[in-house]
């Protein structure tokens, strides 16, 4: 079985004694070239995962800043085919970056999932992020994703519990994504040494990478994270960077990756 780009990458982030540095963005915020042009700018910037938001009208576990992405995608008429068109074109030129979608159940229900399933893997996309389907109710997802080789990533909570953990890691493949803080995303600050104790308790179970989300603003958050972390997920202030930069956010965004990158 071919290792996939998602493995491959934190092996050899792993490997340099690196931290892998995973931004955040809502596909088509503003819209769809800007967002694949700030794609590419990131790369060059150090980032290691694209993380690519599906835009959703509900995105139920957002803050106002990544909900606005959300609108603002939307506006833009962009939509979960048009996000696989714009993946496609992306690995026209890079082949090598891994993406993963995070989003929600709606979009790819109602796509089918045999049918997402296919046309991920075609358009060239590594791994999903299903914010609301839990665990229990994964099973036929994960099979379809599984035929395709497309990993399977899990959110990991503060108040996830040791059986559920064991539950979790026993699904997932890639890496699980440690949610730092309890509530939406961009909220609050985060209690460092929670995020430590936490991730030493998740390790027991898994040998995946672990990299944790939710709070991480700048490089200082970063840096802080990434001492007990696999990796960083940063968005929040990525999507309020688009938001305030429009078109020039390639830019805007690939400095504030270098400066974490430089971080962590």
């Amino acid at each position: 079985m071919t290792v996939s780009r998602i493995a491959s990458c934190l092996q050899q982030l792993k490997a340099q004694n690196k931290k892998a540095l995973i931004p955040y963005i809502v596909a088509g915020d503003p819209d769809y070239a800007t967002t694949l042009a700030t794609l590419h700018a990131m790369v060059k910037a150090g980032a290691d995962i694209l993380e690519i938001g599906v835009p959703f009208s509900d995105p139920m576990a957002e803050g106002p800043v990544i909900q606005k992405g959300h609108e603002r995608a939307l506006a833009s008429g962009m939509s979960l085919k048009k996000l696989l068109e714009l993946v496609k074109e992306f690995r026209s030129t890079d082949n090598n970056t891994p993406i993963v979608l995070m989003g929600y159940a709606n979009p790819v229900e109602h796509m089918g999932y045999a049918a997402f399933a296919d046309a991920a893997v075609a358009a060239g996309v590594d791994g999903l992020l299903t914010v609301d389907i839990p665990p229990e109710e994964a099973g036929d997802l994960n099979r379809e994703l599984k035929r395709v080789g497309i990993d399977n990533i899990f959110l990991l909570a503060p108040t996830t519990t040791d059986v559920r953990a064991k539950h979790i890691c026993e699904l997932a493949t890639g890496y699980l994504y440690y949610v730092s803080l309890k509530g939406v995303t961009g909220a609050g600050n985060i209690d460092t040494t929670e995020v430590r104790e936490k991730l030493a308790q998740f390790r027991a179970y898994t040998s995946l990478p672990l990299c944790v989300g939710f709070g991480i603003k700048d490089a200082a958050s970063a840096r802080v994270v990434a001492e007990s972390a696999d990796g960083v997920v940063v968005g929040s202030v990525l999507v309020n960077t688009m938001a305030v930069s429009g078109k020039k956010s390639p830019d805007a965004v690939a400095e504030i990756i270098a400066g974490i990158r430089s971080a962590i």
